[in-house]
């Protein structure tokens, strides 16, 4: 039994016209026109398949295929179809639409599970103009609640409230996912690797055993404005010489790390910004990921460390404001073991790596058993129009996964 590759692909493109620009890429952020247009063709064409469709207060779209075994719960598996600004047709739509794909195959085979599977498309995964990425999920298993977001507005003042009642959501049926969560025994995502780990190694496909922790903040450094002509260098307190090589300091220690960390400062501004002034005053964004909880804080303690050694030389100062602290996510080690010993059966190779991103199951993972599939990502490229993984390698992970949910609703679930 393998999953319909040719009906996938072409769900892919045709999933790929809504919001489709004139650069080739798609957007199609939650709650625009795209968006409630895809909806509507998803939600059809779950009825069309004999499911039972609900809406939940944070707009997910649930698709349920009854079983009929003797289990209670069902298994979940999906992701989102929202995209980015000019992003790709994959990220998102690939794992929303292999679940369907799965539960067609399944259901053409005539295979009883003893558990419901049910399909979900989470709602706003992405970043989007409410500022509240992983908004469907982070809402369905309680880290955002209704009194959080009653006041929450886009940059055009409209409220998140009004946007959900048009997609079937709303604040007021919020308390209900506190019902839904307790049935969920299982939630498996799959997902574009949006990196290059997988190709370098020319390996389709991946088993996710963890989301990396993320730490977060900002850093503002402050050393003396002057006249860039008349003050010396021997003079100077430059907060934007001091913080580059601050910077610089982020990318040489985390590069001593394979794979399981990585650092960045992605924004940064200088103050005043002018041609002939000495920068004042520095504020930049720092990050760093990491698989392991005491690999992250070191590193993070390592280079401020280093960057107390700079201001001290430099004669700066700098201090931070942490926007995030988050620790990282490990999946199901049962669910993952059982998506590894498929692997094996199906005489594939298949790696076990962390995300270095953070995705719904990151916070599925919080209330039931999770864990994720990558995909080979062609060039690492994601979320944009280049975005791209080869047919072989998504039939690849398809199959694991209908496979893997065969063995888990057999074997491993009660």
């Amino acid at each position: 039994m393998k999953i319909n590759l040719d009906r996938l692909l072409t769900d892919i493109e045709k999933y790929a016209e809504y919001g489709k620009n004139q650069h080739g890429g798609v957007t199609r952020p939650s709650f625009s026109e795209a968006d409630h247009s895809v909806r509507k063709l998803f939600i059809n064409e779950l009825e069309e398949m004999g499911l039972r469709v609900t809406i939940d207060g944070a707009g997910n779209i649930w698709g349920r295929h009854y079983r009929k075994g003797n289990k209670e719960g069902s298994i979940v598996i999906g992701s989102h179809l929202d995209s980015v600004p000019n992003g790709g047709k994959f990220d998102g739509p690939l794992g929303v639409l292999m679940a369907k794909e799965i539960v067609k195959t399944l259901m053409e085979s005539n295979v009883t599970l003893d558990h419901d599977l049910e399909i979900i498309s989470f709602t706003a995964e992405e970043s989007n103009d409410f500022n509240l990425s992983t908004f469907g999920s982070r809402s369905f298993v309680g880290r955002l609640n209704a009194e959080m977001l009653k006041e929450a507005r886009n940059s055009e003042g409209i409220l998140l409230s009004e946007e959900l009642e048009k997609v079937g959501g709303g604040l007021a049926q919020f308390p209900i996912m506190e019902d839904m969560r307790r049935d969920k025994k299982a939630f498996i995502e799959l997902h574009i690797e949006q990196g290059q780990r997988l190709e370098d190694r020319d390996i389709s496909m991946a088993v996710i055993d963890t989301v990396v922790g993320t730490y977060r903040s900002i850093v503002k450094v402050t050393g003396e404005s002057n006249h860039s002509g008349t003050t010396m260098m021997d003079h100077r307190k430059d907060a934007f010489t001091a913080a580059a090589e601050m910077v610089l300091e982020v990318e040489r220690y985390c590069k001593q790390f394979k794979d399981d960390v990585v650092g960045t400062v992605g924004k940064v501004e200088v103050f005043p910004n002018a041609a002939n002034i000495i920068p004042g005053q520095v504020k930049f964004i720092f990050e760093v990921r990491g698989k392991k909880e005491e690999k992250l804080e070191h590193a993070v303690n390592r280079i401020q460390e280093v960057w107390q050694e700079i201001a001290d030389r430099r004669q700066i100062e700098f201090i931070q404001e942490v926007l995030l602290d988050q620790k990282p996510v490990v999946f199901d080690k049962g669910i993952v073991n059982i998506l590894q010993s498929t692997a094996s059966e199906m005489n594939e190779p298949c790696l076990t790596l962390p995300s270095m991103a953070v995705h719904d199951a990151a916070h599925m993972a919080s209330i039931t058993r999770a864990a994720m599939v990558f995909v080979k990502s062609i060039g690492g490229k994601s979320h944009c129009p280049e975005e791209y993984s080869h047919p072989i390698d998504i039939e690849k992970a398809g199959n694991l996964i209908l496979k893997g949910i065969i063995n888990l609703d057999r074997h491993f679930l009660d």
